[in-house]
């Protein structure tokens, strides 16, 4: 095909303050250089490929929105992981999908996500968001096989990333829901180059360091070859809840208080055969629990305790306004104890060979490989001696009285005997406690993943068409093992036996020289948890070429085929299940163990494009998948571009889509719980399946709770639509608006919950297993396809260009607007309120408004750019006494703040083979909002790591320098 010329609009580093459409119109725009004296610039293209076309095309202003940013644009911002550019990004979702909003507690089904960093997009889920590297998929994180962990893309070789926001497994297959984000790298280097990178912060603690180093040689058109490599390593030093003073959960009269009495000076619980027996009665006649003598009347304090603790605020978590129950205890902000970013190594790597066989054929190698190390650190164990640890604590841990413990035991006692009276007391007896045990150190998980992907192709020309062979193999193999803060139960309650470990030392006080070496020998360190290894491997065809022409050009078609094994392990405690001894609190995942297990894939695609006329085109694409085990889907896809006038475009799209269950809610281990209704009575002889014993048909039956993979599962489905304009009047600015939707269906979660179950017994009828007499044995609530979400929005990005003192600036603005969150549990069920700007627990939380806006200016050497990252506020949680309505904090406000910062950057060029990059981010240095989210929902105290970077300000220089 000739070289066509076409106009095109520079854009320069100002697209990237995130989420910025370098492409104006939606195409695949690179940077260009100046304009010349007439102001119109000029390129000469061959045919492209955009990610979501297999069509190569020279008309770049496409009919879907495609955002395109390069390398420049990567480094202009101090960015240094592919996690950190998907932050920037306003399409991005704020789920838990960082190392800082992942690095807390999380539910059953988050597990497992030791160390990953998803891509979210329009917040369908990093597991519907489809991640290639080079146009072809990677393997999915070793643990769970959801989602592909951004921390094995080799970022330093990235080229440019393409992000096309639209829906796209019509043409990609199945994880394409949110949209594709492709990450590409160099094809070809000639020369060697370094470079060294710093991100510091004015704080301390979460700095990041990286290095890259990058050689090649060979030129295809003369000596009919080239080879490169490139390797870069990268650390993030640990970030601590106790390194920002934000982080903090007592904030009482705000709504925020830990709920939590495992305190470092431990507080005494009413126990059978313990000092205070089953209960304590304050002069007032209230019974309480959960004494902590400190807070007593009279007492020091609870503050007195160590750093970080507090009062028990029993107002905020108490369901009843006269429970006063706790009212005497203290508590201790163990969110703030936790790391609130999680320290990370990485190790990547990736080489590439080509070959050109002749004027119309070459061949390639490419391996990429990585590995990454991540320490996910938690706070400190509670020690409890509560109903529910006597199985595993019982009365010989409690703290006794004998000739080591005396002068303790006796500080308690008097205590309690001055408030409460010694004839409530029993002396001598032990005391039953709970306690946060500092000196067991903070708990630790360390996972390693090891990931690769080698990959070796042809490409080509036969004729009038082009053709791309793939064969691929790529594997991510991780595992987790326990570090500090885990103890065997049988060392662990040795340390206590005879109260070796005291639980009430006073700040300055020391654990014994014996107990902490009865800790050390109680320790777990180095016991694998559970390992996993994802692998896929891949061969794909495509021919792309003319079929005839139209009024408005080529008639061009392209069409392939997909085949692919998808392959998953996953592994619990590999210890000897009869001898190995058991572990206080580790997160074993035994029930999960899954063997080896696989399904073949086999797609055929077709994509046409038709130019009916100049101004209108359509492209129609489809896919057909077939799965072992599930059968076949077909899905289609149509969009177009209208072109009116030369300086307007309108375009538009329509397409389904799928995302197959993962291996592990298919396969995953069942679980048989018990259940701790007393109330339940079986639905088909009881209407209600409520206790009534005075009904024939009513009595109490207590079946088990059964949950876990369930083979059955269906894919889930969606609906995307889109429609969108772009202006570009004058040369000097041009703006694009689009407007999408994307509907879920048969969305998988976990299985109704009891009382749904028995609401509506004649649709879960199936639920309900019965033995041969028809008594209900177990009631199944395992994964199932329900529900779905219905979300809806609208993108923008606008910019401008001039000149000013002798260079070039550019302004860019890009935002994301979503109007529509709405969600449903069941089919059957009608879509709730609108979410948006409602706090969601665990997943992304829809903000209404993000924007970027970025100034840049270019002169000479040097270049400089000025950015503004925009997050909207949203409407927290109610704390737990606000819900029942009976206490509201006197300064609780239910509306957090918005969140706004500022990056500076700036670039020199005019030393011989060296570039110098210097940034500060977050200039003004602004605290993350704050939020009184209750502590066990979400990473973070006091604040939102899914929305806020808690680094605070940080300074960057990034150093480049050109060998030859």
């Amino acid at each position: 095909m000739a070289d066509v010329r076409i106009r095109t609009f520079p854009v320069t580093a100002s697209a990237l303050a995130l989420g910025v459409s370098i492409a104006l119109s939606g195409g695949a725009h690179a940077q260009e250089p100046a304009a010349t004296d007439d102001d119109e610039a000029t390129r000469t293209l061959d045919r492209i490929s955009v990610t979501g076309s297999r069509i190569k095309r020279v008309d770049i202003e496409a009919a879907l929105p495609v955002t395109v940013i390069r390398k420049e644009e990567i480094e202009a911002q101090g960015i240094s992981s592919a996690e950190q550019l998907l932050m920037y990004m306003n399409i991005a979702g704020n789920g838990s999908d960082n190392l800082a909003a992942n690095a807390g507690i999380a539910p059953a089904d988050l597990r497992g996500n030791n160390g990953v960093s998803g891509a979210n997009l329009r917040g369908q889920g990093a597991d519907a968001t489809l991640v290639l590297l080079n146009g072809r998929r990677v393997a999915t994180h070793g643990l769970r096989g959801t989602a592909v962990d951004l921390n094995s893309i080799p970022f330093a070789a990235i080229d440019r990333v393409e992000v096309l926001r639209d829906g796209a497994s019509a043409v990609y297959g199945t994880d394409a829901i949110g949209g594709v984000i492709n990450f590409i790298t160099r094809t070809d280097y000639q020369g060697a180059q370094a470079s060294a990178f710093v991100d510091l912060t004015e704080d301390g603690g979460g700095n990041i360091y990286r290095t890259d180093f990058l050689a090649g040689g060979g030129d295809l058109d003369t000596d009919r070859w080239n080879a490169f490599m490139s390797i870069g390593a990268r650390k993030n030093d640990v970030l601590r809840g106790n390194d920002r003073d934000f982080s903090n959960t007592f904030q009482p009269e705000r709504g925020l208080s830990p709920d939590t009495r495992g305190t470092p000076f431990a507080t005494i619980f009413n126990q059978a055969g313990g000092i205070t027996g089953t209960g304590l009665v304050a002069p007032d006649g209230a019974v309480v629990n959960g004494v902590n003598t400190l807070d007593l009347p009279g007492g020091p304090g609870c503050e007195a305790g160590g750093d970080r603790m507090g009062a028990y605020d029993h107002r905020l978590w108490a369901s009843d306004p006269a429970n006063v129950a706790s009212r005497y205890g203290c508590a201790w902000d163990y969110p703030a104890a936790a790391v609130i970013q999680q320290p990370l190594e990485t190790l990547q790597a990736i080489g590439r060979a080509t070959f050109r066989i002749d004027d119309n054929h070459q061949a390639y190698v490419e391996f990429m490989g990585s590995r990454a190390t991540a320490n996910r650190i938690f706070e400190p164990n509670q020690i409890s001696s509560s109903a529910l640890e006597t199985a595993v604590f019982n009365p010989s841990t409690w703290y006794p009285l004998n000739e080591r413990t005396q002068a303790t035991y006796d500080m308690v006692y008097d205590a309690l005997a001055g408030y409460f009276g010694e004839a409530q007391l029993d002396y001598g007896a032990p005391i039953a406690y709970r306690w946060r045990c500092l000196a067991c150190g903070p708990r630790e998980i360390e996972t390693t993943t090891k990931a690769y992907r080698f990959m070796t192709g042809f490409d080509g020309s036969l004729g009038t068409w082009d053709y791309t062979l793939g064969l691929s193999r790529a594997s991510s193999e991780s595992e987790s093992e326990l570090g500090t803060g885990y103890h065997f139960v049988e060392g662990l309650e040795a340390a206590f036996a005879g109260g070796l470990l005291n639980p009430f030392l006073m700040p300055g006080q020391a654990q014994s020289p014996e107990a902490l070496a009865a800790l050390e020998a109680a320790s777990a360190q180095g016991v694998v948890l559970y390992g996993g290894k994802s692998t896929v491997t891949t061969f794909d065809a495509a021919f792309t070429g003319s079929l005839g022409q139209l009024r408005g050009g080529d008639l061009q078609v392209a069409v392939g085929v997909d085949v692919r094994r998808e392959q998953f392990e996953f592994n619990g405690d590999r210890r000897d299940a009869a001898t190995r001894p058991a572990i206080f609190n580790a997160p074993f995942d035994d029930a999960n163990a899954l063997p080896e297990v696989s399904r073949d894939v086999k797609a055929v695609f077709a994509e046409i494009y038709l130019p009916f006329f100049e101004s209108l085109d359509v492209t129609l694409a489809g896919r057909y998948d077939h799965y072992t085990g599930f059968g076949g889907t077909a899905n289609p896809k149509v969009s177009f571009k209208w072109q009116p006038i030369d300086w307007v475009a309108v375009r538009g799209a329509y397409s389904t889509g799928f995302k197959v269950p993962e291996f592990s809610k298919l396969f995953s281990g069942i679980t048989a719980s018990q259940n701790n209704a007393l109330d339940l009575a079986d639905p088909a002889t009881c209407p209600g399946g409520v206790v009534n014993v005075s009904v024939p048909g009513c009595g109490q039956i207590d079946p088990d709770i059964l949950t876990g993979g369930n083979p059955a599962l269906r894919p889930e489905e969606s609906r995307q639509k889109s429609l969108g304009v772009v202006i570009s009047p004058v040369d000097w600015f041009n703006m694009s608006l689009d407007w999408w939707q994307i509907e879920r269906i048969n969305t998988i979660r976990t299985g109704p919950d009891l009382d749904v179950l028995r609401d509506n017994y004649a649709l879960f009828e199936d639920n309900w297993i019965r033995d041969e007499t028809g008594e209900v044995v177990f009631i199944d609530r395992r994964f199932v396809n329900s529900g779905g979400t219905l979300m809806s929005g609208v993108e923008l990005d606008a910019n401008l260009r001039g000149a000013l003192a002798g260079g070039d600036w550019n302004l860019n603005l890009n935002g994301s607007y979503l109007d529509n969150y709405q969600e449903k549990l069941f089919e059957f069920l009608p879509y709730s309120d609108n979410q948006v700007g409602q706090y969601i627990r665990y997943w992304s939380i829809p903000l209404r408004w993000k924007h970027s806006v970025a100034f840049s200016w270019a002169r000479g050497d040097w270049s400089h750019t000025l950015s503004q990252l925009y997050r909207h506020g949203y409407r927290d949680e109610e704390p737990t006494s606000v819900a029942n309505g009976h206490y509201v904090p006197s300064q609780w406000d239910p509306d957090v703040d918005r969140y706004i910062t500022y990056n500076y950057s700036a670039s020199y060029s005019g030393f011989e083979g060296m570039k110098l990059t210097f940034g500060i981010k977050n200039l003004l240095d602004e605290d993350p909002p704050f939020t009184a989210h209750k502590n066990d929902w979400a990473s973070g105290a006091g604040w939102e790591p899914r929305i806020a970077d808690p680094r605070g300000r940080a300074y960057t220089l990034l150093v480049e320098y050109t060998f030859w």
